[in-house]
């Protein structure tokens, strides 16, 4: 069996879930640029809880944890399976305790981007919590434990964004980021790039643009997830390397 990639996207606004723009054609361009996965691990950004939680039912429902958009984006289900047997080995291979939770589903950290890459919703997915309480090393460590799956077919699948500041969106600053926001971003990428994973563990070495790019981790944790399942054999794709908003990165990263 070839070993799938990882990827992490930068999600953005709900709304790219039935928009058209640059963003989206990469990502449904993906779908062609990888192989088949037997299943999808999301560690969604907007699954952020209290210690580290799995799905492991045999189906899920559409989340949908998003307020006053367009009905046409509360229309969309979906309908993926639940992929129990990967679930539970990810939660044999994760050293620290995880527990299993099948209360939740999958929110629109998951399905706005799946819907685009596998829109058939054919693949089985089950998705893993982003602990509140763990250290960026921790959710670093935990993508290294998770790496086995990569050999039996899984694609691990991180959704979140590198700059994340909704307090500083400027609805004016559309296909733009601020000079902070920009400065993040390239820390970031220049150091995966480099395979100087210290560094994007340690995200603070970036400086004063650290403290303005996110000020809770729920949407930079997702990438620690990938690029601790990432090896330096991988080759690496950045694309959608952009600020948008102000205060959102787009940048995404594929490793395979």
């Amino acid at each position: 069996m070839n070993r799938m990639p990882t990827l992490f996207i930068g999600h953005g606004s709900p709304m790219n879930a039935i928009e058209e723009n640059q963003f989206i054609e990469e990502w449904k361009a993906l779908k062609n640029k990888m192989p088949k996965p037997e299943a999808i691990l999301s560690v969604s950004a907007h699954w952020f809880t209290d210690g580290t939680r799995v799905m492991t039912s045999e189906t899920a429902k559409t989340i949908y944890d998003m307020y006053g958009f367009p009905e046409a984006l509360y229309r969309i289900v979906y309908n993926a399976k639940g992929a129990p047997h990967f679930a539970k080995e990810a939660k044999a291979l994760i050293s620290r305790e995880v527990v299993t939770d099948n209360s939740w589903g999958y929110d629109h950290g998951t399905w706005s981007v799946l819907h685009r890459i596998y829109p058939e919703a054919d693949i089985p997915v089950f998705q893993l919590s982003v602990d509140r309480n763990a250290s960026t090393k921790q959710h670093y460590r935990m993508g290294q434990e998770l790496y086995q799956l990569r050999e039996q077919g899984v694609l691990i699948f991180g959704s979140g964004n590198v700059v994340h500041n909704l307090a500083r969106i400027n609805w004016n600053m559309e296909n733009e980021g601020y000079s902070w926001a920009e400065e993040f971003d390239h820390y970031i990428w220049d150091n995966i790039l480099a395979r100087k994973d210290e560094n994007v563990i340690d995200y603070q070495k970036a400086g004063s643009s650290a403290a303005l790019a996110f000020t809770t981790m729920e949407h930079y944790a997702p990438l620690l997830y990938v690029l601790g399942a990432s090896n330096d054999q991988d080759k690496m794709t950045v694309f959608n390397k952009a600020c948008v908003m102000g205060s959102l990165s787009m940048t995404s990263y594929l490793f395979e």
